[in-house]
């Protein structure tokens, strides 16, 4: 019957009873991938735009958060938020606060965010000062940071107007590396 074939399709029938399929990943551990300490990665994300926010303004750069920017290619166009700007100062910032993991290896779903972000630069309006504000954080193992490795295999999808800037948490300082 149609009912028995719908059971079948969505699990085993045991003794007139419908033993449902295992849930994905049934008997698997997952990985957390999230900040050790923190409430939730949008947290860690929300106060690191704020710490950029707050250096932009000691050097004399007032940004408002998420600001819309109307961003497109051939002639069409959507608005994006980016994390930080000001429209009367044409000024665009992209903020990143990612990390190596934790056995130093390469966060290569992060990457893909940071590729994003530069496909956000190259499709925004020409006429803005563009700006990728990232945690400056330090692999021993890659003897470089991760803003460091990102540049030197990624050279070929920046714009050479983008500014990135590595931001030392410890030192609540920030430095132009590109």
């Amino acid at each position: 019957t149609f009912i028995e074939q719908t059971q079948l399709r969505s699990g085993s029938i045991y003794g007139g009873q419908v033993k449902p399929p295992d849930p994905p990943f049934a008997g698997t551990t997952m990985a957390n991938f999230q900040r050790s300490g923190s409430t939730s990665n949008a947290h860690v994300g929300k106060a690191f735009e704020a710490k950029a926010q707050s250096f932009f303004a000691k050097q004399g750069l007032i940004l408002d958060m998420n600001i819309p920017i109307a961003i497109g290619i051939e002639g069409k166009s959507k608005a994006h938020n980016f994390d930080l700007g000001s429209i009367s100062n044409k000024i665009i910032v992209e903020c990143k606060s990612h990390t190596w993991t934790e056995s130093e290896n390469i966060p290569s779903a992060k990457m893909t965010t940071w590729n994003q972000a530069m496909y956000y630069f190259f499709a925004s309006p020409k006429d803005y000062r563009k700006v990728f504000f990232v945690l400056k954080h330090y692999s021993k193992k890659h003897r470089q940071t991760l803003a460091a490795y990102y540049l030197r295999l990624n050279d070929h999808l920046i714009l050479n107007d983008v500014e990135f800037w590595e931001y030392d948490e410890d030192k609540e300082t920030a430095q132009r590396i590109k």
